[in-house]
């Protein structure tokens, strides 16, 4: 386990105002990877582009799990292939007690792997070789997120009640947990509720852009929330596809 305070003063007048609106991102960031040349690259792109940031970083699953419970990172990134046990199996572990965002970035590059780790609750999945300033952009949509939904007061559609603030899902009485994409999905759809959400909006809403794949990525989280939210996931009710376009979730007097 190593951390890393990264602190620099800037001193280009005209990065000033840019500071002021980003000081207040000082996240936490646990970074899973065994390859040091990754966590170099990861670290410096943190200096030079957030200097109040912290990198806690470890090349251990078994370390990565016990981190997220003792640091309450902000975000993680995590590799998938680890000298003591599958990526996998950390994404695993950590979703049975937490719901930090996890971005796992790796060199597996099959479907199979990108629907089994987002079905297994990552937020995000990047392949390697893997470009800086894009890595960057998801970490800020993910943590920025957070923030955004603090005031945000509960939708309700029923038999829904969501609070963004605390992600606190009930359908009825009963309490579902999810993701951080899981939630901020299900927030523009009920946000939007009776409206078609188009993809390149959702995706737009939940990691900043539009990017390859997300259409896909966007189809196994919504596969997911059916799993949780729906009597029968195969003929869903509250979460509609509109083929082609988007989703959309019905008010209660336009389902059928």
């Amino acid at each position: 386990m190593i951390y890393c305070n990264l602190k620099i003063t800037l001193i280009n007048p005209d990065d000033e105002k840019q500071f002021q609106e980003e000081s207040w991102y000082r996240m936490k960031v646990l970074l899973v990877e065994d390859d040091h040349n990754i966590v170099e690259t990861i670290s410096l792109a943190l200096q030079m582009r957030w200097p109040e940031a912290k990198l806690v970083y470890t090349h251990l699953g078994e370390s990565g799990v016990d981190l997220v419970q003792g640091e309450f990172p902000d975000v993680v990134i995590l590799d998938l292939g680890l000298p003591d046990i599958s990526g996998f199996e950390v994404l695993k572990r950590i979703r049975l007690f937490s719901s930090v965002p996890i971005i796992i970035l790796t060199v597996k590059s099959e479907e199979a792997d990108i629907v089994k780790g987002l079905e297994w609750g990552a937020d995000d999945y990047m392949i390697k070789p893997f470009r800086q300033l894009e890595l960057l952009a998801r970490l800020r949509t993910l943590t920025r997120r957070q923030d955004h939904t603090g005031t945000t007061l509960p939708l309700i559609c029923e038999p829904l009640r969501f609070d963004p603030s605390t992600r606190e899902l009930y359908s009825g009485d009963k309490e579902i947990s999810l993701t951080s994409t899981e939630g901020h999905i299900l927030y523009h759809l009920m946000r939007n509720a009776g409206h078609v959400v188009t993809h390149s909006s959702l995706a737009e809403a939940v990691w900043g852009e539009l990017y390859d794949g997300a259409v896909n990525s966007l189809r196994v989280h919504i596969r997911r929330l059916r799993e949780k939210l729906e009597a029968d996931p195969g003929h869903p009710k509250l979460i509609r596809t509109k083929a082609g376009v988007g989703y959309f979730m019905p008010r209660p007097s336009q389902r059928s």
